[in-house]
């Protein structure tokens, strides 16, 4: 059984899969909110004995930041995880961290057509490159290097590098999120769920967009940012729609940006959860604009595939993935390989 988890800052995700006929299949998965936990390890112990302590050939977590020699410490939670120290106090030899995004990237090749979303077809034949960009709680971003054979997940921080504003509209949301940040803004301070929360309230604050008393009730007592979704796709409110058309629009820019960055011929992803939950949005035009709006490498992305990537367990998969193919090297025994 392979033991597989999405470390995020408020919650972690984790989950069981085994292997029937060489494709990976879910078993169990159950998400614990972070805060109420002293760290991953107590975590682990209590899903293990809820799931019946089945026998862990190897794990591997999906983490949020750069890991350094098996070790990282978590900005959003009080925690430093080592991996050397898990693989001993939770008695797994195989035991690995990576990046979240290279999770992300090698659950690609785990999932079936259904799991995805085609948003631009471009050139489907094209080989190459290609990026994940996922705004979720942060903005992730990954490169999947083609080495002549295999896309090979690479980490990146890339949804920390700064925000560039288009337009004369962008251009106050930077100087206002300045002056709240007291300095420098990253692109994740606008493409995420995060960024949701400060282009709402840029409009409402410093543009005086009307925020009636009961989407103040409902911003206060619901999850703000599925609600701005479910107002701004619907059209159900002004100040909701615009937040929604901002986001979108840096979203495909920033996507863009990567797809450049790394010549992404073979295409982009767009993973985390948002992208998912306001699909009709994504559609309607303004996201590919914005990825295509690259004057003279315009017709570059315009042939670029973006994908949208549907499952929600996408890391898990790719998490699950990574610790049974390190694992197989290092034992020479592969459960994938066994079961077909």
């Amino acid at each position: 059984m392979i033991l597989a988890g999405d470390v995020g800052g408020t919650k972690v995700h984790l989950a069981l899969y085994g292997f029937d006929h060489g494709q990976l299949t879910h078993v169990r998965d159950e998400r614990f909110p972070a805060h109420e936990f002293s760290g991953l390890e107590e975590i682990v112990t209590r899903f293990l004995k809820e799931s019946g302590e089945p026998e862990i050939t190897a794990a591997c977590f999906g983490v949020p930041g750069p890991v350094r020699n098996g070790r990282l410490k978590l900005t959003n939670l009080p925690w430093t995880l080592d991996s050397r120290e898990l693989s001993m106090h939770l008695n797994i030899a195989h035991l690995f961290l990576i990046n979240d995004l290279e999770a992300n990237g090698y659950g690609i090749p785990e999932l079936s057509p259904d799991q995805i979303f085609t948003l631009n077809a471009g050139d489907a034949s094209a080989v190459g490159n290609r990026a994940l960009v996922s705004a979720g709680t942060g903005l992730g971003e990954g490169i999947l290097v083609w080495n002549g054979k295999m896309h090979v997940p690479m980490a990146s921080e890339g949804g920390h590098a700064d925000f560039a504003p288009r337009n004369e509209l962008e251009i106050d949301l930077l100087r206002w999120l300045m002056r709240r940040l007291n300095g420098r803004v990253s692109f994740e301070r606008v493409v995420s769920g995060i960024g949701l929360k400060n282009i709402y309230t840029f409009l409402r604050d410093e543009k005086r967009m009307e925020e009636p008393e009961w989407l103040r009730d409902r911003m206060e007592n619901e999850d703000p940012n599925a609600v701005i979704g479910e107002l701004g796709e619907d059209g159900g409110n002004e100040l909701c729609s615009k937040t929604l058309d901002i986001f979108v629009s840096a979203y495909g820019a920033e996507a863009g940006n990567m797809a450049l960055k790394v010549l992404a011929s073979g295409g982009i992803y767009l993973g985390g959860g948002i992208a998912p939950k306001i699909l009709k949005k994504m559609k309607d035009g303004a996201f590919l604009h914005s990825f295509t709006d690259k004057g003279r490498l315009s017709d570059l992305l315009i042939h670029t595939p973006v994908r949208i990537i549907l499952e929600s367990r996408a890391a898990l998969m790719g998490a699950a993935a990574f610790a049974e193919a390190r694992a197989a090297e290092t034992s020479g025994r592969s459960e994938r390989a066994a079961s077909r």
